[in-house]
């Protein structure tokens, strides 16, 4: 991938590999301890995180890592947003982005070929589940990428003493719920 206006150094996105685990479950953790983009209280260990990410790309959705002049950056993937069967053309996106790097550009490259990967694959629609509403930057980022707001959950979640608000966002990918004869062999439903 080519560098942006908000790089010094290069970018890189990959798929996601069994060794980057510890760096994405060391940036996790530090979310759950200290943030509220996730209302996870405990922090899991790699062998959790490794049972996820395995859960994940054994259904084929994209997972993804960010690289920046070689060193991890953030990671991203897109799952089921539901697991009934009805929803099967509709996935949720994950996106999180090493904190000295926050504004730098990488959740936004992260999240577009996220977008491009989940269009590919044939599916339709993409959830955002945003972790208390507060969380401008979130909600900027995927409103720049073409989301909008589909509704807030006033005080859903609770971490860290407070009541925290849910926003969900929506995107069509393709086209979307246009399509009356969506692609009856997108992964995820194994």
């Amino acid at each position: 991938m080519s560098t942006s206006a908000a790089f010094s150094g290069q970018l890189r996105l990959r798929a996601a590999a069994e060794e980057d685990l510890p760096a994405i479950t060391a940036l996790y953790a530090r979310e759950v301890r200290e943030n509220v983009a996730t209302y996870e209280y405990d922090e899991p260990d790699e062998t959790e995180m490794r049972r996820r990410w395995r859960a994940i790309v054994d259904q084929s959705y994209p997972y993804l890592v960010a690289e920046f002049d070689g060193a991890f950056a953030g990671y991203a993937y897109a799952s089921s947003y539901r697991t009934r069967i009805g929803y099967r053309w509709t996935v949720e996106d994950t996106v999180y982005v090493a904190h000295d790097l926050h504004g730098r550009g990488v959740g936004r490259a992260l999240l577009q070929r996220l977008i491009e990967d989940c269009t590919a694959l044939g599916f339709r629609q993409m959830v955002a589940v945003i972790g208390d509403g507060s969380n401008v930057a979130s909600v900027v980022l995927h409103e720049r990428l073409g989301f909008s707001v589909a509704g807030v959950f006033r005080g859903i979640g609770r971490k860290h003493g407070r009541w925290l608000d849910t926003v969900q966002m929506l995107r069509p990918l393709g086209n979307g719920d246009q399509d009356q004869t969506p692609d009856p062999n997108v992964p995820g439903l194994t």
